[in-house]
């Protein structure tokens, strides 16, 4: 591994068991990220993006391969270990703000909740600190609910540097938000990663974020099919990605528990906007889903 590399991956496989099956999510994955290099790792629905960047940030195990981030061998790495790695190398964004923010308070009290958890006594300064490089200075007393996604998402990266991490990982972090807040978003993390040096990993099926970062990588099928370095000529970028992304279809596996209840995707759920209640059909020997409507 070269000392100039933060991530290192190897052969990764992450394999998921039940009672009853199991379910490869990754399949023998190759990736290395540079220190402060601001990257994205795109794949359609399935494609094992969001596992990889568990096993990145210390949330889950892999099964087998070599994982290797900041010098530290995830495999190796003993528990109390991987609570020191989670707490000062990695800081995370999630696409749910309720994974990042407590909606009861407020912006800056958000970050000083956090901080509270650490030594030392400039909390507010340090928090002031935060939202300026976020440019949510001027919104530090309002709450969540006066807040607007793109402006949430904003506090989530401010929370996120908190521990002054070494690597920022972020799972479809413009997911719910339209192109134009994308890329208010976007220019946050570019900020933070220039101005700060924080390797900065961002997780996306969107390919409009291909054009804000120097290297894309796609995966498909738990694997790297292949990788963009930045063009002049962003078009031309866009419909390699869309070639690439559309030939490497997949599967999508779910598992039906004991109690025949199985979970549908995200991705799934938000394309169809599913709220509640679903429709269910056998039609051809196949069980089809759709949202249900009153009537």
């Amino acid at each position: 591994m070269s000392n100039e590399n933060l991530i290192y991956c190897e052969n990764l496989i992450k394999i998921y068991k039940t009672d009853e099956t199991e379910v490869v999510a990754l399949q023998g994955l190759d990736l290395t990220v540079k220190k402060g290099e601001m990257m994205a790792i795109i794949g359609n629905s399935g494609s094992g993006k969001s596992t990889l960047m568990n096993m990145i940030g210390g949330l889950d195990r892999a099964s087998a391969g070599k994982l290797i981030v900041d010098g530290k061998d995830l495999f190796k790495i003993k528990d109390n270990e991987l609570i020191e790695y989670k707490r000062d190398t990695v800081g995370f964004v999630w696409q749910n703000n309720a994974r990042n923010l407590m909606p009861y308070l407020s912006a800056e009290e958000n970050i000083e909740y956090i901080m509270s958890m650490k030594k030392g006594n400039n909390k507010k300064e340090k928090a002031h600190e935060l939202l300026k490089m976020v440019n949510m200075y001027h919104r530090r007393k309002n709450n969540l609910s006066q807040l607007s996604g793109g402006e949430q998402q904003r506090v989530a990266i401010a929370i996120a540097l908190c521990n002054s991490p070494k690597l920022l990982l972020a799972d479809e972090p413009t997911g719910s938000v339209d192109t134009k807040t994308s890329e208010s978003i976007i220019d946050v993390f570019r900020k933070v990663n220039k101005e700060l040096g924080v390797t900065v990993v961002l997780v996306s099926h969107d390919r409009n974020i291909s054009k804000m970062v120097d290297r894309v990588v796609a995966i498909s099928d738990g694997r790297t099919s292949k990788e963009f370095i930045k063009r002049v000529n962003i078009k031309e970028r866009f419909a390699d990605i869309d070639k690439e992304l559309e030939s490497n279809t997949h599967d999508e596996v779910a598992v039906i528990d004991k109690r025949g209840r199985i979970h549908i995707p995200d991705d799934y759920i938000q394309e169809l906007n599913i709220k509640g209640k679903v429709k269910m059909e056998i039609q051809d020997k196949k069980i089809t889903i759709a949202p249900y409507i009153e009537g």
